[in-house]
């Protein structure tokens, strides 16, 4: 899973990228201080493979991992060129998700690109970019299908269908992801790779004196953005997790509880990215692994198993599942079997999150 940090230059998305990822991207306050993207891997925290961890005495625990992409800041004209725009633009076209950094907060020391601060319009000019953007790929697609239609090619007819109903949606300023298609249109529409048909999420980023409060007039905007287009808000403060990124668990532990804070920033990210592209994970464990391995929802265990090796999902003929939980309660894999717990699943059986999972297979 890949997913863009985006926004306009000074809104803390560089901040927001080295607290999530340690990987020391630049961060100044001017615009285009990061102009190759810079891309960090980020373990998706797991309680369960501690767990695991424990019980199997394992020697290795791998979790699930994200890459983030650090994309430079856009600003208006990005679609015509400007700040380097089309190579941004290029670079967004490469990730699942999109993860705009918005700044909802006042500080006469950051100079806004803008010159003021205002999330409404800062979302707007992002959005409209990566529209203008879409409808200069759907022309140029539209003339080309277009003379393939004339031709008397079928298929070409349902694509000239599909791009025409995005074309409509885009004119009207809205992201091609909220124009009304079936899911067979969606299917075709899934190979313009446009830049807005890519799921988004807000990430509001807050000042310090913010977080655990209730929500400021500039998260408040957002979020009502957000609705309108069926999109997610994450209230974060980058500085705050800059500064939990450099502490130990323990340390951590104790600062969210200082701030009143269930949950740091970047875990409720992942969280909603996960949700966001219908993501999951099933497990495997034994004594020299426990790994967490991401699946789409509703995958089937020949396909789950050909994540671990392809020879897995070809020479597939059945897996022993385990729930998570079961298996903790009862202390082993052993056990569970004896109590009734370990299922065997056949081809079509639909991978549930948190399975714990053993691969029979034959090559």
């Amino acid at each position: 899973m890949k997913l863009g940090v985006v926004g306009l230059p000074n809104v803390g998305k560089s901040t927001l990228f080295n607290a999530i990822t340690k990987a020391g991207a630049m961060s100044a306050n001017y615009p285009f201080c990061t102009i190759e993207p810079n891309v960090g891997i980020v373990a998706v925290p797991d309680k369960r493979l501690d767990e695991l961890e424990k019980l199997y005495n394992s020697k290795r625990k791998v979790p699930a991992n994200i890459e983030f992409v650090d994309i430079a800041g856009l600003v208006k004209g990005a679609s015509l060129g400007e700040g380097l725009g089309n190579k941004f633009l290029s670079h967004i076209r490469e990730v699942d998700a999109i993860v705009h950094c918005v700044r909802c907060f006042d500080d006469a020391n950051v100079i806004h690109v803008e010159g003021r601060v205002d999330p409404k319009s800062d979302i707007e000019i992002i959005n409209l970019e990566l529209i203008l953007a879409d409808i200069e790929s759907v022309e140029k697609r539209l003339e080309r299908v277009a003379k393939s239609v004339k031709a008397g090619d079928k298929e070409a007819k349902a694509e000239l269908d599909v791009l025409n109903i995005i074309k409509d949606t885009l004119a009207k300023n809205l992201p091609a992801r909220l124009a009304p298609l079936d899911d067979e249109q969606k299917k075709i529409a899934k190979g313009f790779f446009l830049l807005t048909t890519k799921p988004v999420i807000y990430a509001a980023n807050v000042s310090e004196n913010d977080i655990g409060k209730p929500d400021n007039a500039y998260v408040s905007a957002v979020k009502e953005i957000a609705k309108s287009e069926n999109a997610e808000v994450i209230t974060i403060c980058a500085k705050i997790e800059e500064e939990l990124s450099a502490l130990s668990q323990e340390e951590k532990d104790e600062m969210l509880r200082e701030l009143g804070i269930e949950t740091s920033g970047l875990d409720q990210l992942i969280t909603a990215c996960y949700r966001l592209l219908n993501l999951m994970s099933f497990l495997t464990a034994g004594e020299d692994e426990v790994r967490a391995w991401t699946i789409s929802i509703g995958t089937k265990a020949p396909q789950a198993a050909g994540k671990i090796h392809t020879d897995f999902e070809k020479g597939f003929i059945k897996a022993e599942v385990v729930n998570y939980k079961d298996l903790i309660e009862l202390g082993g894999f052993n056990q569970a079997k004896e109590k009734g717990k370990v299922r065997l699943e056949g081809k079509d059986y639909v991978v549930q999150d948190g399975d714990v999972m053993l691969f029979k297979f034959n090559v």
